[in-house]
């Protein structure tokens, strides 16, 4: 099965799964507070359904478009935009009868249950698989340094020991915690033995953003090739396992590191000139590279990646701190997408499908299902108009202030958001479009 309908039945059996637990998440309150609801959709059916069934009062069905789903909740101003029921007299089982806090109750569902699942995932993760880490020990030839972070005090070699002053587990994230979170100082210890703390700039995260360099630590890897992918460029070409890369393009390099950023420096994904080292021979290969801009093979690394598990109740805990923090770094990073370079990183759908692996694997199926339901949280909890955010906006009005907001206004207001979310949406899928086609 192609890697494109492996991640696009995962994308939809995860899409799915939180859908439908994002709606029971209104569905539950509503019925506990005995508000009628008059539909339960998996995906939207425009002009027609796939499948729906009336069971009691309410109509249970999957839609065609699978860009979401819903529940039509009587009384209640929503994209339905249902102005006939609106302008009769308001009914004991219609949402507007209920009293503001039970309102509310209802609206925050969808967004309550979507962090408690993300968060539960992570539990089940963490009991069912652990998790994976390299230590500063893990790694004895320590890191391949960016040119930009040198000027800090940083260098090749250099093995990251602590944080903030504090042990740091998994020497792997600190590209993550150097952009999203507060890093005031790492301790190194270089290649000469030497201990050093370096004081990291006060806006690094943003330094990292404007400059594109979101990663600037590597592990080391020598430029010997451990693997050649079948059938890819390199294998074609006739690259063999223990072969040791001189140069590139020219330029003699010393890491594997300084391959990798030669190649991506050349956006034209032309083809690769390569000095080897083949049982003490010099050869010189010319390979071309794939779609993707690669040749299809893998260096020697030398780091070890360790395993901790965990008993029940430390998976629980372990688990609401690990969504915690996702949490947190996606909060943290949403700021850059209100610039112009973080705008046009934005991606639709197409995106979401390539945070799933080619391959099925159900601890990365699972961790991606958990990573997009934090996400749809925090989307939906944004005060736009049409999101459950903006129900929950004029619901806080309406408790502060003692007042509903005119129904007129608020049937605009729900206009005026639906026209944001569709014009986001088409934005978004459009950014996935335009790399897809100039491969940027």
């Amino acid at each position: 099965m192609s890697p494109f309908i492996v991640k696009a039945l995962q994308l939809l059996l995860s899409l799915s799964i939180l859908i439908i637990l994002h709606e029971l998440g209104h569905f539950i309150p509503a019925k506990l507070f005995k508000t009628r609801v008059e539909k339960f959709f998996l995906f939207f059916d425009v002009k027609f359904a796939l499948f729906k069934k009336k069971i009691g009062e309410t109509v249970y069905g999957i839609g065609w478009l699978p860009l979401g789903g819903y529940v039509k909740i009587s009384g209640m101003i929503d994209e339905s935009m249902d102005k006939e029921q609106m302008a009769g007299p308001a009914q004991p089982w219609e949402f507007r009868s209920k009293p503001a806090w039970q309102r509310l109750i209802i609206m925050l569902g969808g967004v309550t249950v979507n962090i408690i699942v993300g968060f539960v995932i992570y539990m089940a993760i963490v009991f069912t698989w652990g998790t994976r880490y390299v230590g500063p020990n893990d790694m004895p030839d320590g890191f391949f340094v960016d040119e930009s972070f040198r000027s800090y005090g940083f260098e090749n070699g250099d093995r990251i020991l602590k944080v903030n002053g504090n042990d740091f587990e998994d020497v792997t994230d600190i590209n993550k915690h150097l952009f999203l979170r507060d890093i005031q100082s790492v301790t190194v210890i270089h290649q000469n033995g030497k201990e050093e703390v370096i004081t990291i700039p006060e806006n690094i995260g943003t330094i990292m953003f404007e400059s594109g360099v979101l990663q600037p630590f590597y592990p080391i890897a020598a430029p010997v090739i451990d693997s050649v992918v079948k059938d890819k460029p390199a294998f074609n070409k006739g690259l063999q396992q223990g072969d040791k890369v001189l140069a590139v393009n020219g330029q003699t390099i010393e890491f594997w590191n300084e391959f990798q950023l030669i190649k991506a420096k050349d956006t034209t994904k032309s083809a690769l000139n390569l000095t080897i080292l083949r049982n003490g021979e010099e050869k010189s290969l010319t390979i071309p590279r794939d779609e993707d801009g690669n040749i299809g093979v893998y260096p020697k690394t030398n780091y070890k990646i360790q395993r901790k598990e965990y008993n029940f109740s430390e998976s629980i805990s372990t688990g609401i701190e690990y969504g915690y923090w996702t949490l947190h770094d996606y909060v943290a990073q949403f700021k850059y997408v209100f610039t112009k370079k973080g705008a046009s990183q934005v991606g639709g759908f197409a995106a979401i499908g390539n945070l799933f692996p080619p391959e099925w694997d159900w601890a990365a199926f699972w961790g991606t299902t958990a990573f997009i339901s934090i996400i749809l949280a925090f989307m939906n909890i944004l005060p736009i108009p049409a999101l459950d955010g903006g129900h929950v906006m004029f619901l806080l009005y309406e408790i502060i202030a003692g007042r509903k907001p005119n129904d007129k206004f608020m049937e605009y207001a729900q206009l005026v958001g639906f026209v944001i979310l569709i014009a986001l949406l088409l934005f978004a899928n459009g950014n996935d479009i335009y790399r897809a086609i100039t491969g940027n």
